[in-house]
C-alpha cells in the first residue's frame, strides 16, 4: 500500500474534475480526499495498491472530454488509516 499527494493543473475547476476522481477511486477501492485550490489547481491524496493507482491515474490523465491536464506532480507521502474517498472543502 502507498500513499501519494498529487497537484493537477489545467482546467481542472468547473469541469467535473472532482466528481471524476471519487467515481474512479471508489470504483477501485482507494481512499483519499480530493480538494480544489485557490490557485485554480487541484490537490489529492490518494492511498491504495500502486498498480490501481497507476491505472486510476492514467484514466484521470485521459479526462472526461472536458477535463483538461497540462501539468501534474506527485510525491509519495506516508500512509494513513482511512476508509474512503471524499471531497475536502
Amino acid at each position: 500500500m502507498e500513499r501519494y499527494y498529487v497537484i493537477f493543473k489545467g482546467r481542472v475547476q468547473g469541469v467535473g474534475f472532482r466528481y471524476y476522481v471519487i467515481s474512479l477511486a471508489q470504483t477501485k477501492g482507494l481512499t483519499g480526499w480530493i480538494r480544489n485550490q485557490l490557485n485554480g489547481n487541484v490537490e489529492m491524496e490518494i492511498q491504495g495498491n500502486p498498480d490501481t493507482f497507476q491505472l486510476v491515474l492514467e484514466q484521470i490523465l485521459a479526462g472526461n472530454g472536458w477535463i483538461r491536464i497540462t501539468d501534474y506532480s506527485i510525491k509519495r507521502i506516508p500512509v494513513i488509516a482511512e476508509s474512503a474517498f471524499n471531497i475536502k472543502y
